[in-house]
């Protein structure tokens, strides 16, 4: 019933300084933004593809991961804009096991989040520096964002976080894409309301300041699936699904209406080798109708260098977390895809 103090976290200003982000890597990632903004705003026809393993576990594993990816991407970039999965802090719904790099940068270590943050801020650069690549996170801890919120090109709130009032108003200030999950119940509600609220204008205490936001005209919906009274997952991806939240968004007076499928988590049923197909049937849904095809963006995939998970860590290149397709797998979802839009 206490809080045992085990060490000082240095500032924002003290790790960025520690690791700071040069103006050539700066200038790729407000790039990288703008290419976002623009497939969201449908100033652009790709489709987006946030993608990768459901936790980033080790700088050596993602990167070679992301070796993979790079190579799948450069057959692929005329048609979709990849943006890699750097989860680096992961909600766990009864409290055990492995939350991500930002409080074990070595899985065989004791948590220690001072490493943690300077090991994801370094994860960060890298991949900016040497790929090119856009960079997603999930938010998941508000006090820990300001950290990287110079080297994101995408944040999401997750589906625990969207009711949370402090979420969406930090959304309203962050320059990039944020895409904001419907919750765990599967109300639409509740995820347009977080997004109806990001894209306005606030007052609120952020990073130690009284801040005022302008909002966020590129907070949009990412559609994950639910989980019904009795326990049972159950999907939004579908055609029905689709164009009634597409009827909901457009009651709405929004800046911009896009969506983002979660292949994985309720709408697979946990299920990760149903991630293809869901794509291909929202693909499907997309070619019959048209106010279906102008609202959906992108997806949402998770994959790693191999497929499932191993929830104790011992398997390279295997997800800690919730198990996913292949790289092997996702060449070919990935290849299907730019050739069907």
């Amino acid at each position: 019933m206490s809080f045992k103090k085990i060490s000082k976290i240095p500032t924002k200003e003290e790790i960025i300084n520690l690791l700071p982000l040069d103006n050539t890597l700066k200038n790729i990632k407000k790039k990288n933004d703008e290419e976002i903004k623009n497939i969201l705003s449908s100033k652009s026809n790709k489709l987006l593809v946030i993608i990768g393993p459901c936790s980033a576990d080790s700088e050596k594993s993602v990167c070679d991961y992301l070796d993979m990816l790079y190579k799948i991407n450069e057959e692929v970039k005329e048609k979709l804009f990849i943006v890699p999965r750097i989860y680096t802090s992961k909600p766990r719904t009864t409290g055990d096991g492995y939350k991500g790099m930002i409080h074990q940068p070595n899985i065989n270590n004791e948590p220690n989040m001072r490493e943690g943050i300077i090991a994801i801020r370094k994860l960060d650069i890298k991949i900016i520096k040497e790929y090119g690549f856009a960079i997603a996170d999930e938010m998941l801890y508000t006090s820990t964002y300001p950290f990287i919120e110079d080297l994101l090109s995408y944040v999401a709130i997750g589906a625990r976080s969207v009711e949370n009032q402090h979420h969406r108003l930090i959304a309203s200030g962050i320059d990039c894409a944020v895409g904001m999950k419907n919750p765990m119940s599967g109300d639409i509600s509740v995820m347009l309301n977080a997004i109806n609220t990001a894209q306005k204008s606030h007052n609120f205490i952020y990073d130690g300041y009284e801040v005022d936001t302008t909002g966020n005209p590129f907070a949009h919906s990412i559609l994950r699936g639910g989980i019904d009274l009795s326990g049972n997952n159950f999907s939004n991806y579908h055609y029905e699904s689709l164009l009634n939240v597409e009827k909901l968004y457009s009651s709405l007076n929004l800046s911009n209406k896009a969506i983002i499928i979660d292949t994985n988590h309720s709408n697979s049923g946990k299920l990760f080798y149903k991630q293809p197909t869901i794509v291909k049937d929202v693909l499907n849904s997309m070619s019959k109708n048209n106010n279906i095809k102008n609202i959906v963006k992108g997806f949402m995939i998770e994959s790693y260098i191999k497929e499932g998970n191993d929830p104790t860590g011992k398997t390279y290149g295997k997800s800690i977390t919730d198990p996913c397709i292949s790289i092997e797998t996702t060449r070919e979802l990935l290849l299907d895809l730019a050739n069907n839009i």
